[in-house]
């Protein structure tokens, strides 16, 4: 009696990308993860709303703190209409709950993309969104941190007779432009392990191009650092050189187990 399925088959079908989607039917599938993550964003934005005071002097930080290194700034931050405030109140929000739901967009960004990768692949999901969602936040942090040299940089070239005075809103928007910048940005290594892992690139291709890849990185470091400054891009590049090394690393250990797979597979059969 003949099988309906031969192990052989069986083995292609497994190793082999989901059956092709319809193009409504990947129309529907992009609708329900946007819907999904637009619900994980307006959470996010809800519960900062019940906490908004504790993260605007958690984003006020940054200026206080040059503030005590100059007394002659001028600490609080001002408003000119009277819309601005419920403004900047929904723009921090909205930005934070981004933030919080990151997770969940990550993971549906996956979802989505699964089903055109293999089986073997599709293993990734949650080293996937792990290692973007503390990327992004790694990425954030040091953006965090680089803000109060990043304002007195800016600050003194304004010179000597000008009063800082800025307005809630610029200041919000600066903060939350420099926290996207970088937490955008730290996504490169994500980026690159995944080419890999798809064939794209290789990890050799990317040993021979180390140079001109250096080079750019700190270009493209001091063209999207939002305040300009040589304190905020290097504290772009670097990482991003480190990251570079490390997304070659990966590619090299994915790669030597793939090669062992392959021979595996072929003294088998």
């Amino acid at each position: 009696m003949k099988m309906p399925f031969s192990d052989r088959e069986k083995k292609k079908k497994i190793s082999s990308p989901d059956e092709t989607m319809t193009l409504t039917e990947h129309l529907a599938e992009l609708r329900t993860r946007i819907i999904r993550s637009l619900l994980a964003i307006v959470l996010g934005t809800v519960v900062l709303l019940a906490s908004y005071d504790q993260v605007l002097d958690f984003l006020q930080a940054p200026y206080r703190k040059l503030c005590d290194q100059n007394r002659q700034l001028t600490c609080e931050l001002q408003f000119i209409g009277p819309l601005e405030g419920f403004t900047t109140r929904l723009t921090i929000c909205t930005y934070g709950g981004i933030i919080i739901a990151l997770p969940v967009i990550m993971w549906q960004l996956w979802r989505f993309i699964v089903p055109a990768l293999h089986a073997k692949e599709k293993k990734y999901a949650i080293p996937f969104v792990l290692s973007s969602v503390g990327l992004f936040a790694l990425g954030a942090v040091v953006a965090y941190l680089t803000l109060t040299p990043a304002l007195g940089f800016l600050i003194s070239w304004a010179g000597n007779d000008v009063q800082a005075n800025f307005l809630v809103s610029k200041y919000v928007s600066f903060v939350g432009v420099m926290v996207a910048a970088f937490g955008i940005t730290f996504e490169f290594p994500v980026l690159l392990v995944f080419l890999q892992l798809v064939g794209v690139l290789t990890p050799q291709t990317l040993v021979k191009q180390w140079r001109i890849a250096t080079v750019v990185i700190f270009v493209i470091a001091a063209i999207i650092t939002p305040s300009g400054d040589p304190y905020s891009m290097l504290a772009l590049a670097i990482p991003m050189v480190i990251f570079y090394a490390i997304s070659i690393l990966i590619g090299l250990i994915f790669q030597k187990r793939k090669l062992a797979r392959e021979a595996a597979e072929e003294a088998a059969a």
